[in-house]
């Protein structure tokens, strides 16, 4: 097996590069294939009226465990948000709460309740596309961003954090910006 490098980005994000060749490439196909999933799930929320433009995808072994968005609306549960949802239902259908040789892949940024529940269930990677900047811009508590920057939360946590790159970037964003019509806040 070849060394992985544990590198830091400026914006506390955390990855782990691997000695072999076409690795990250692969890693970033994987990842843009799982993101996409949960962006997909953004808007299907959105369109159902469920809850707001946030979606969540958790993988087990290159496998779709569930995919889910958020909830809130429909469950009329301020919990309800995709990744905690997410977390639930891969919790029962594996019929466990560890869930750590797991991924969860997420639409946005994670808020400090969905984060504490990824560090809860231990799950051992977390991949998001959009900034909270994005989710704030319509309208969602600022609280989103401030609550985990500058604290040293994400440096404590155990996983490896990782904001997706270029495209899978700029399309998990675009969903706030193509359902905010839709998506009338309180």
């Amino acid at each position: 097996m070849g060394d992985a490098n544990v590198l830091e980005a400026k914006d506390g994000t955390i990855s782990v590069a691997s000695a072999f060749p076409g690795h990250q490439e692969a890693v970033q196909d994987r990842d843009h294939k799982f993101l996409t999933k949960a962006v997909e799930e953004a808007y299907n929320g959105v369109d159902c009226g469920d809850g707001g433009p946030f979606g969540a995808v958790v993988v087990c072994s290159d496998e779709v465990v569930v995919s889910c968005h958020n909830m809130v609306l429909k469950c009329t549960d301020p919990t309800a948000h995709a990744e905690v949802t997410a977390i639930r239902e891969a919790c029962k259908k594996l019929n466990r709460i560890e869930l750590s040789d797991c991924e969860i892949y997420a639409s946005c940024e994670p808020c400090p309740m969905c984060f504490g529940a990824i560090h809860l269930s231990r799950i051992r990677r977390l991949v998001y596309g959009a900034k909270a900047e994005a989710a704030i811009a319509i309208g969602f508590d600022e609280f989103i961003a401030d609550a985990l920057r500058g604290t040293g939360v994400y440096q404590k946590a155990n996983l490896e954090i990782k904001r997706a790159d270029g495209n899978e970037a700029v399309i998990a964003e675009q969903v706030f910006e193509k359902t905010k019509a839709k998506f009338a806040m309180y």
